[in-house]
């Protein structure tokens, strides 16, 4: 049904330019909207109202409201006066066309919502683009918006402000954590385009609604029936990003590296790759050790560099990474034992987040 708002800005502006008062009900008798404060009391003539389109009772005239073939509301004007019946039809058109748009939005709102989830059949995709007018043969790719605090509502409705002034653009949710704009590119767009749009939404949410998010986005896609493909990549992205990069706020599917074949390891391998380069030990690396070692790799294995930026002296840090050698046997000074910890690190983190994925899954299972 219609906004409040919708339904109050109607009966106003009816007010205004008639000058007669006005107000709509529900159906069960209920006044959604006045146009002036103190409201009489119509619930006994509604609910006994005739199959007429329009009746008068109370020195007022009613006028019924449908959508297609259903009433949906009761629009009252509290005038009987004939010269005043024309005001009255024209409030029930505006209504109508009202929950006719309204009614469009939802449903577009709800396909896309069923085309991201794969819950249509091909033949209804098509179907029901057609029907509601949405191009089948489009560039479109999906965003995901992951906000770093899930209860930041504001950022629908900044989304929708940005982006559901186009027919083009979709903005929905499918669950509580993300936002999903569906984004529809010109011919000369392409990634480096698309890498834009999604730094602008970063800085446009830190500066207007004050909230940090992180962003996922898939693979360009060219019809509509792959837009679920470009909807799971962008969360994979995030997915990825969650385990191996998480200085990142702006994740693209088709720069993940190594990270979104490490993300597709089973445990079995997990376990098996860690005990063949650390022999069964548990390798666990304090925060400064990490720290360091990511340094040194930043800057290509260079020793004297990474002591600059790490403002340490190059005996200290030589005796940081000997260290390393000491416990895992792999001497992270040369290109293939760095390569070999770098991954080996890669794959702990994913081990440590699919593990606690089968926990938390365990927990919810007995919770049932």
């Amino acid at each position: 049904m219609l906004p409040v708002q919708i339904l109050k800005k109607t009966v106003c502006d009816i007010q205004n330019i008639t000058g007669t008062e006005c107000s709509v009900w529900n159906v069960q008798g209920d006044c959604l909207a006045y146009s002036k404060e103190e409201k009489e009391e119509f619930s006994v003539f509604i609910k006994k109202m005739t199959e007429a389109e329009e009746w008068e009772a109370n020195d007022s005239s009613f006028f019924n409201v449908h959508l297609e073939e259903d009433l949906i509301y009761v629009f009252v004007l509290h005038s009987t006066v004939p010269e005043m019946k024309m005001a009255g039809r024209l409030g029930v058109k505006q209504l109508e066309g009202y929950l006719q748009l309204y009614q469009e939005k939802m449903n577009r709102n709800h396909f896309i919502q069923n085309l991201l989830l794969d819950n249509l059949l091909l033949i209804d995709v098509y179907n029901r683009a057609k029907k509601m007018h949405i191009p089948i043969e489009a560039r479109r790719a999906v965003v995901v918006i992951e906000p770093k605090n899930p209860k930041d509502n504001l950022i629908l409705e900044v989304m929708k402000g940005l982006y559901e002034t186009s027919t083009k653009d979709f903005v929905t949710a499918v669950d509580e954590g993300h936002i999903i704009l569906v984004k529809m590119l010109e011919e000369r767009e392409g990634y480096p385009e698309l890498n834009k749009i999604a730094k602008d939404i970063v800085d446009i949410l830190n500066t207007e609604a004050m909230v940090n998010v992180r962003i996922g986005y898939g693979t360009i896609v060219e019809e509509i029936k792959d837009v679920s493909k470009s909807y799971k990549e962008a969360g994979m992205a995030l997915d990825v990003g969650r385990i191996f990069y998480e200085e990142k706020n702006i994740l693209a599917y088709n720069q993940l590296g190594i990270g979104r074949l490490i993300h597709q390891l089973p445990i079995s391998l997990c376990d098996m790759f860690l005990t063949e380069i650390f022999e069964g030990k548990e390798m666990e690396f304090d925060e400064e050790t990490l720290a360091t070692v990511y340094k040194f790799f930043e800057n290509n294995l260079n020793i004297s560099e990474t002591a600059r930026q790490l403002f340490l002296h190059r005996n200290t840090l030589v005796y940081r990474l000997e260290k390393i050698q000491k416990k895992t046997g792999l001497d992270v000074r040369i290109f293939e034992d760095a390569l070999t910890f770098k991954i080996a690190l890669m794959v702990s983190n994913h081990l440590k987040s699919l593990r606690r994925a089968v926990a938390t899954n365990t927990k919810e299972e007995k919770k049932w």
